[in-house]
């Protein structure tokens, strides 16, 4: 009677825990589930709209600040410029639905097929695996352009996601983007060249420019310090455009015969790979030569 009651007494404690917590799972065919999996309900659907190019924009974080702390070259720097390129390199070579990219200054833009699936088309996991690459390659690539110069702190990009529906949408919104580039420089060219090799304050050059026109802006460069703002380089001018090009590489290996000896061969072989370019995209000479990066309009 006395051990009865013991046994009895030690499962009593054991099937008091099981319970409960067996409470909180409902098994099912494909996986055990949690009551507490209804929170899952709270998340938005974010799915972009289909048949529309997903463009993902990113742009410095207090970036004047960051180039004044490492001592940036004005108006140009081409290093930043050069690790800008490569960060954004990394994120197409990352994620190969994106189409073209464009790049000036401290953003880049990249434009997504308007028949990708990628992440089920979720704006929030496109913007946040772009501008976590793109952060990510940033930092890591920057000792091959700066070299012994220390990154004093991670720098900070912000990212917005737009929807453009069609060839004619997608190519004003690039033409906006490379329009403002040539704006923002041709600023920034006399600006500091004022201040560098005119002998202005950053204060006295503002007043300067406040209120001329292009031709106005030109006119200073080329009659106060011989400059031809034509012959800048185009990357200063026309900013940088990615797209995948088709690439033939040769490469030598070794193969096993049928008698066990070993022979090189050589073999082509076609790849695809990410190209720069700093070239008018705003005419249609470029799209001409360029036709299979956008998709037809009826897709």
């Amino acid at each position: 009677m006395v051990i009865a009651q013991v046994s009895k007494f030690r499962r009593s404690p054991q099937s008091c825990f099981i319970k409960p917590l067996a409470q909180l799972f409902t098994c099912s065919k494909n996986m055990a589930k949690s009551k507490f999996e209804y929170v899952r309900n709270f998340e938005t659907d974010d799915s972009c709209l289909k048949n529309c190019y997903i463009v993902v924009r990113l742009d410095g974080r207090n970036f004047h600040k960051f180039a004044e702390q490492h001592k940036f070259t004005k108006p140009n720097d081409d290093r930043a410029l050069g690790l800008m390129t490569r960060s954004a390199r990394s994120v197409m070579d990352e994620l190969e639905d994106i189409a073209i990219a464009y790049g000036q200054s401290d953003e880049f833009s990249f434009v997504f097929k308007r028949t990708t699936n990628l992440f089920k088309r979720r704006a929030s996991k496109l913007m946040t695996h772009v501008t976590s690459q793109f952060s990510s390659s940033y930092v890591f690539y920057w000792k091959e352009y700066f070299g012994d110069q220390p990154l004093l702190y991670p720098p900070g990009f912000d990212g917005r996601v737009v929807l453009y529906p069609s060839n004619r949408n997608i190519k004003d919104y690039l033409s906006w983007r490379q329009a403002d580039c040539h704006i923002n420089n041709l600023y920034n060219t006399v600006f500091w060249t004022l201040v560098q090799k005119g002998g202005l304050t950053t204060t006295q050059a503002e007043d300067r420019l406040k209120g001329t026109l292009a031709a106005e802006k030109n006119e200073i460069l080329f009659s106060e310090f011989d400059i031809n703002y034509n012959n800048e380089p185009a990357l200063y001018k026309k900013g940088t455009t990615l797209i995948w090009e088709k690439q033939e590489e040769t490469i030598t290996k070794r193969t096993k015969m049928p008698d066990a000896s070993e022979k090189e061969v050589t073999v082509t072989r076609c790849r695809r790979k990410v190209q720069a370019h700093h070239c008018d995209i705003i005419g249609e000479q470029f799209w001409a030569e360029n036709s299979n990066i956008l998709e037809k309009d009826d897709c």
